[in-house]
């Protein structure tokens, strides 16, 4: 029985005439909550608004990381590094198996996620700078129609991701971020309920004309190099102790602006953590308790909206 209750469960909704697969995914972590609410509320309320084409939603990919309000699955894997996973492996291998083949099975992907537990993250839709260019700008086109206020456009070449599956499959992919912490943010729901019904707009697979933010009000930012997107890799703590951040994500900072200090409880010493870059605050670690080498926070590195090319 535990068996079968570990696959995930996905909802197709039809449209009345042809028309494009989307697959909208949530839940790849077990302790990002917002996109699960947003996958119930479009479950419900796209069946009134979608005229062509066709949907599917997963609220949770990775069943047992849910269960343990946890990044990781119950076999300690993170299924954002594991697609596209195996038909007879572990829980959360099995997970990213079904998953990937909804993906290979669509025209288009959205994955909703938040900065966890761990970290707040302002409103982004993001992708991966596809080598195919009529891929790419798709994928520019599908997150202008997030209207969110940063676009960030990444590295490739990572393997294991959901993107990655669509990458190798030419499929079109962006990937949502906002919030994260404890509680749940009832304007991070709305606002991807928003975004992903905006995006069918753009398709022409929902009622309605899509309203889009014009590209120059967006920080946007395009940046090839390797593992641009990686956040758990960005300004890691030198030490261990407790954070006290200084920053709220989309601030802007200057370089060697103090972001925050780590202080040690043992000895009362003080770090600070300066900012090695200008641009704004892309994301925080909300979660106060840090071990040497966590990622404290990320900056993307441009100061006021418009579009920044990094090769």
């Amino acid at each position: 029985m535990k068996e079968s209750i570990n696959h995930i469960k996905s909802f197709r909704i039809e449209g009345k005439t042809p028309g494009p697969h989307v697959l909208l995914a949530a839940g790849v972590h077990g302790d990002e909550y917002e996109p699960v609410l947003t996958a119930i509320e479009l479950i419900n309320e796209l069946p009134q608004l979608l005229i062509s084409g066709s949907v599917t939603i997963v609220p949770i990919v990775n069943v047992t990381a849910y269960r343990m309000s946890s990044r990781y699955g119950e076999d300690g894997l993170d299924l954002a590094r594991i697609c596209p996973g195996k038909p007879d492996g572990s829980a959360s291998e099995k997970n990213a198996f079904e998953i990937s083949t909804l993906i290979k099975a669509s025209d288009y992907l959205v994955d909703m996620h938040t900065g966890g537990l761990a970290h707040h993250i302002y409103p982004m839709a993001g992708f991966m700078l596809h080598p195919s260019g009529e891929v790419l700008e798709k994928q520019r086109a599908l997150a202008l129609a997030c209207n969110l206020p940063v676009i960030w456009g990444t590295d490739h070449r990572p393997n294991g991701r959901t993107l990655s599956v669509a990458r190798d499959e030419y499929i079109p992919a962006i990937y949502l971020e906002y919030g994260g912490g404890s509680g749940i943010r009832k304007e991070v729901v709305k606002t991807y309920k928003d975004s992903c019904i905006n995006v069918l707009k753009y398709l022409k697979m929902a009622e309605g004309e899509a309203e889009i933010i014009a590209p120059e009000k967006r920080f946007w930012v395009e940046d090839s190099m390797p593992d641009s997107g990686y956040f758990q890799g960005k300004m890691p703590a030198p030490s261990d102790g407790i954070f006290v951040c200084e920053k709220t994500p989309g601030e802007p900072i200057k370089r060697e602006e103090l972001f925050g200090k780590i202080i040690d409880p043992f000895t009362g010493s003080s770090t600070a953590i300066l900012a090695d870059i200008e641009g704004i605050v892309l994301s925080v670690r909300v979660a106060v308790h840090v071990k040497k080498g966590d990622a404290l926070g990320s900056i993307l590195p441009i100061v006021e909206p418009g579009k920044v090319i990094i090769n």
